[in-house]
């Protein structure tokens, strides 16, 4: 009897333990999965990162800037798309149409999820190229991950490197009181603070209704996406993994950056960062990938080619 019960018991033991291995394997499948209907890869932590792809070629990823998402680089993503490039673009967790988990607005967990991006769609020979504080999701990419995927990279308006708070060390930074007072506006009105810095982030041609189509995109970051991406953009100290990047690098900064002035950040990056090249658009903003279309397009053509 107690034979039988023993037997019994193994086998719904071993059954149970089989199952949970199963729905473990499962769950770290899925963890990596990739849904093209949904347009939907999911990360590590069970993020839905929306992305979108257009186009055939060299892959080329875009990552968006600061409370920015995908569609930001549409005026990018469409022309060269028919230039033989693939192009590719997601949104970043708490942006656009991803999910919103209210956590992992960190570098570590922002870089992983590109990592995620590039082993669901299996990229390689991949030119990266971000917005403001995607630079800084590029660089702990590589120092995080690795270069094996990544052909080359390009920092677009780079805000995040190399350092932007002052110290000791760092004598030309901006006061991290002014960073919190940023934080603090934010929270209390955000739209009003967008009406106020929009201008400076365009040029003076730019026309009210593509302010209004920026603006938009920001809308739909969730205020604590923003909030936190705000402080690990502003707080996070890169300079010593720009040494370590060891693939080709492109800087382009314009000259007339308010929100990322060139001398403390593009200048400075591409002088630490081994064999980068830097390009001055003179008069450019931050915006510069809606002002300067045809030229930053031509130059990434270039670049990729």
């Amino acid at each position: 009897m107690q034979r039988r019960y023993l037997l019994r018991s193994m086998v719904t033991t071993a059954v149970a333990a089989a199952s949970c291995s199963t729905t473990a394997a499962a769950a770290k499948e899925r963890r990596g999965s990739l849904d093209k209907r949904a347009s939907t890869i999911v990360s590590r932590d069970g993020t839905n990162l929306f992305y979108r792809e257009w186009g055939t070629g060299k892959p080329v990823l875009f990552i968006a800037g600061w409370g920015l998402a995908s569609d930001m680089w549409n005026y990018q993503m469409a022309p060269l798309s028919e230039r033989g490039l693939r192009c590719i673009a997601y949104d970043r967790r708490g942006h656009g149409r991803s999910s919103d988990p209210g956590r992992g607005f960190d570098y570590d967990t922002l870089s992983d999820d590109l990592a995620g991006v590039l082993e669901a769609l299996d990229l390689r020979e991949v030119t990266l190229v971000s917005h403001s504080m995607g630079g800084g999701e590029v660089i702990r990419y590589l120092t995080r991950h690795g270069r094996s995927r990544i052909a080359r990279i390009a920092l677009v308006a780079t805000s995040a490197t190399p350092y932007l708070q002052k110290s000791a060390d760092n004598p030309d930074g901006l006061d991290g009181k002014i960073f919190e007072h940023v934080r603090n506006v934010l929270l209390h009105d955000f739209p009003k603070w967008m009406e106020d810095n929009a201008r400076p982030f365009v040029v003076r041609e730019t026309s009210e209704q593509m302010i209004e189509w920026i603006k938009g995109i920001m809308l739909r970051t969730s205020m604590k996406a923003l909030l936190e991406c705000y402080r690990t953009d502003t707080s996070t100290d890169f300079r010593a993994e720009l040494p370590r990047v060891r693939v080709p690098t492109l800087v382009i900064h314009g000259d007339k950056d308010v929100s990322a002035p060139i001398d403390l950040t593009g200048r400075k990056t591409s002088a630490i960062i081994p064999g980068a090249r830097l390009k001055v658009y003179e008069g450019a903003p931050h915006g510069l990938f809606i002002t300067h279309i045809d030229r930053l397009n031509t130059d990434l053509l270039a670049f990729v080619s």
